[in-house]
């Protein structure tokens, strides 16, 4: 559609005007385009604020007919966005005239009216403005999340698009930060469905900038909504136990999956700067209880995190988000009590006895089948598999943040045999990366201060050996208890 087809769409026509003086053009569309290029430097953006442009934009903005103007409208949200970033006077201007309920007016015609990948591209734009305007402080924060909150935040969040979820993220995000009541608003009956609605979007097509993650570390972290919204994605939700993991009768969901994978990486990122509660530790423990029952472990997956399977993610990665709550850091003032709390809850005795039911490393297996000892290497045929790459290495590395400087964790793992389970577990496996690296690490955290565990590692006896090159190339080899017919690895002496 050209120029004069376009102006002839127009109720009125007198808003042009200060747009082609500005411009110094007589074409709408090298109007538009020529201001977007002034409106990207500072001093343009202060030049075309003192000739109070904006009102002018907005009004065309608002009377172009989607989708006949679809180039044209296009040009208007890139010509706002740009005018509000970032510079007051055209931030205001668009509280003033009402710029919130303009752009929402036109984001849902275009939303309503095509779901083609270019209208995504529109939106996305139209969101920027949004993001800009929201960084004048309050008033316009409050404006937005009046006109947005929660209904076209959620049909926002189901675009299927990371142009407009990442933008949309960074709105929310920076309207409830600081304002917790906006924050219990979303994470309460009316504002889950915009976090699920944005958390599916983001499990199907990925995120670009970190706005999901700083919006996840603010509600799942730092204020502990992770149960409710968690919740939202059980195959089967009762509403009356949002917050019960139980209520999953068989498996878990590819989103809960994906959830707990992005929180796992906000938590390994921000270790030093993260308090996890312990009730959400706990919470977490039992979501990996659950995990643990669910998961087949008769079948061996042949890839790391992620696998695509969402009952073993849902293992995989509540087990590293254990993993790093339980990293000791001085700078965390409760992170000892929460990882009380959780040796007391049982997750030590959960560990030691799924790495206790596993199959051996694979260098002790590659071992026992190259001995004579043809029965013991028989035993391991009815152990279980890991489920995914890097499994045992996640245990072996949870057990040993448990037992770091706290005795009563040290204590239970000598008493449960497990100071013989973790001395095997430090060798090189492939399947594995860094195993031997963090079974050093537990080992030591283990026997350090400890005097009765240091005892049970002298009292060690050989009950029987068998050596290949391999294992002998680092000072090591297996033996095999006479008792439970299974193997274990000692440094040769």
């Amino acid at each position: 559609m050209d120029d004069s087809s376009v102006i002839k769409l127009l109720p009125q026509k007198d808003f042009l005007e200060p747009l082609f003086r500005a411009s110094k053009a007589n074409n709408m569309k090298q109007t538009l385009e020529i201001l977007i290029a002034v409106s990207r430097t500072t001093d343009g953006r202060l030049d075309l604020a003192s000739r109070n442009l904006l009102p002018a934009a907005l009004e065309l903005t608002r009377s172009l007919p989607y989708p006949f103007c679809h180039q044209y409208i296009e040009l208007c949200f890139k010509l706002l966005r740009n005018l509000c970033a970032g510079e007051m006077v055209n931030q205001s201007s668009f509280l003033f005239c009402n710029g919130v309920g303009i752009l929402c007016d036109v984001l849902r015609s275009i939303r309503l009216a095509s779901d083609s990948d270019s209208d995504h591209g529109i939106s996305r734009t139209g969101l920027q403005v949004y993001a800009n305007v929201s960084l004048a402080g309050e008033e316009h924060q409050r404006a937005i999340w009046g006109c947005l909150f929660p209904n076209e935040f959620i049909e926002l969040g189901k675009i299927p698009s990371q142009g407009t979820c990442d933008p949309l993220c960074m709105i929310i995000y920076t309207c409830c930060n600081g304002a917790p009541e906006l924050i219990a608003e979303l994470c309460g009956n009316q504002g889950l469905p915009v976090l699920a609605a944005i958390v599916r979007t983001s499990s199907a097509v990925g995120f670009k900038e970190d706005w999901l993650k700083l919006l996840l570390s603010r509600i799942c972290l730092e204020e502990a909504y992770f149960p409710q919204i968690f919740s939202l994605f059980s195959q089967s939700v009762d509403s009356e136990n949002c917050g019960d993991v139980n209520q999953n009768a068989d498996y878990f969901s590819p989103e809960q999956a994906y959830l707990l994978s992005v929180v796992s990486e906000i938590l390994s990122e921000r270790i030093r700067e993260i308090e996890v509660s312990k009730d959400l530790a706990l919470y977490v423990f039992e979501v990996f209880k659950r995990s643990v029952e669910v998961v087949n472990f008769d079948c061996r997956v042949k890839s790391g995190l992620p696998t695509g399977l969402a009952s073993i993610d849902v293992l995989g990665y509540s087990l590293n988000i254990l993993r790093d709550i339980c990293c000791q850091d001085e700078h965390l003032v409760n992170s000892e009590n929460v990882a009380v709390a959780l040796v007391s809850a049982g997750l030590l005795e959960l560990l030691l006895g799924l790495l206790h039911d596993l199959e051996a490393p694979a260098i002790i297996r590659k071992a026992m089948t190259q001995s004579e000892n043809q029965e013991a290497a028989a035993s391991f045929s009815c152990s279980k598999v890991c489920p995914y790459k890097g499994f045992r290495r996640d245990i072996v590395s949870l057990i040993g943040n448990c037992a770091y400087r706290m005795k009563h964790a040290q204590d239970e793992i000598r008493e449960k045999n497990g100071i013989l389970l973790l001395l095997q577990h430090c060798v090189i496996d492939e399947d594995n990366p860094f195993l031997k690296e963090w079974a050093i690490w537990a080992v030591r955290n283990v026997l350090e201060g400890n005097v009765e565990n240091h005892k049970v590692v002298t009292e060690l006896e050989l009950q029987g050996t068998v050596n290949v090159p391999e294992i002998a190339g680092l000072g090591l080899r297996v033996e095999v208890d006479e008792t439970t017919r299974r193997a274990k690895l000692v440094n040769c002496p």
